[in-house]
């Protein structure tokens, strides 16, 4: 389809920003692109997230907390068994911060066990941390090559990217969401504290995310990333055991190594919007490019925002563009329902650039049974859209999210380091 270009161009607006140093930015797929959810729903009271499960509960907890953070480390263990034990170490932190567990009190001529910031008694705030894999880590140091996950690889570049070495990959990727910094800043410290000799830190990325939806949602409650547009739609519904079996956790059938099975691919993407050469663009553009309405979040033209789009009665494009953003990341056929992916991520605003331009985007987080059927997929799809004239994706990676604990006397990646 041929649709006239409003404005002035991104190669022009951007010369400036990326010769002085283009910021982080985040992700591939933006908004509305998988199934329905509707039904609104207010949230309840901070708890504290469970975190035994065959799967890492973060994944799928409910509600999503309002602040987040992504931050990918390197492994400095000589060998398997001290990496084993890094991972015992790391998996006791995270129960005890997910439970809210006091922190130690002991003699005051040693240093504190914690940081005191959320004093002697860590309040419930929904918070939850995720583990997961890189490509890196089936290198030769452990001798784990044999038991690599089928489909994990080093990110490559993709269409439109300009991946920054320093905002890429890594060993291990560590998630953490709660409903304030604080709690975030606490967990990431623990972490850190309890694992120093092992894990150092690679690059992050920490945000806000306002409830993204992937669950019950609602109009009132779907937040907006920093294009201005609702984001979370028509994301997968994670009290769906049947959805989340069928397109997010890996199963016994997979072809993949037994330790795998209950884990889940994920996809990262640091993706920066150019929001000043956004902001200049015509409304009637950006509906265009995204193929919803703004205010509303609605399918262009239609009323409401969790409308079926309807692309059969659309089939030349002339209600919502042939390569609308909604449309080509989620063209709602039969066959392109197997791409289906949950996604999980935030914005982040990260102040400006060498240029003076505002550095602030997407930490696109995404979890699938198959990097090939659902991402990779997806990202194909997305390819040349118009929508690449605002974005640009500067960093991330491809981790395998660890199965769930199942025990007190389980640990994370325990199976894969036997």
């Amino acid at each position: 389809m041929t649709r006239r270009r409003f404005g002035l161009s991104r190669r022009g607006f951007l010369t400036g920003a990326l010769g002085t140093g283009a910021a982080v930015g985040a992700g591939a797929a933006l908004a509305g692109c998988s199934s329905p959810a509707p039904a609104p729903a207010g949230p309840p009271p901070a708890a504290f997230v469970p975190f035994e499960g065959a799967h890492q509960t973060g994944v799928t907890a409910l509600p999503i907390p309002e602040q987040g953070l992504v931050a990918s480390f390197n492994v400095l263990s000589p060998d398997r068994e001290a990496l084993k034990h890094a991972m015992q170490e790391l998996t006791d932190e995270i129960r005890g911060l997910m439970a809210g567990k006091p922190p130690e009190v002991r003699d005051p001529a040693y240093p504190p066990v914690d940081s005191g910031i959320l004093g002697e008694q860590p309040p419930a705030d929904n918070l939850s941390v995720v583990v997961g894999v890189g490509a890196s880590l089936f290198d030769d140091r452990f001798g784990l090559a044999d038991r690599k996950p089928r489909e994990l690889a080093t990110m490559p570049f993709l269409a439109n990217d300009r991946l920054d070495p320093k905002l890429s990959h890594g060993d291990v990727s560590i998630i953490i969401e709660a409903g304030h910094s604080d709690t975030v800043v606490f967990a990431l410290r623990q972490l850190m504290r309890r694992t120093r000799r092992h894990l150092v830190l690679r690059w992050m990325v920490d945000g806000y995310a306002r409830g993204i939806g992937a669950g019950q949602v609602s109009e009132a409650a779907t937040p907006r990333n920093l294009l201005g547009f609702k984001d979370g739609t028509a994301n997968l519904d994670v009290d769906d055991n049947a959805l989340m079996d069928r397109h997010v956790w890996v199963g016994p059938d997979d072809g993949e190594p037994e330790w795998a099975v209950g884990g889940s691919y994920q996809a990262i993407r640091i993706i920066r919007m150019f929001v000043e050469f956004w902001d200049r663009t015509q409304l009637v553009e950006q509906e265009a490019l995204i193929g919803r309405n703004k205010v509303s979040g609605a399918p262009l033209g239609l009323s409401g925002e969790f409308d079926d789009p309807d692309y059969p009665e659309d089939p030349d494009g002339k209600r919502i563009p042939l390569n609308a953003h909604i449309r080509l990341a989620n063209p709602r056929t039969p066959q392109t329902d197997e791409n289906l992916i949950l996604r999980r991520g935030f914005n982040y605003s990260r102040g400006f650039d060498g240029a003076g331009r505002l550095d602030q985007g997407l930490a696109f987080i995404a979890y699938q049974r198959s990097l090939e059927k659902g991402f990779l997929t997806v990202q194909r799809r997305l390819k040349g859209e118009p929508l690449e004239e605002y974005i640009l994706p500067v960093g991330g990676g491809f981790f395998f999210t660890l199965p769930g604990v199942t025990g007190a006397d389980r640990y994370l990646g325990d199976q894969l380091l036997s």
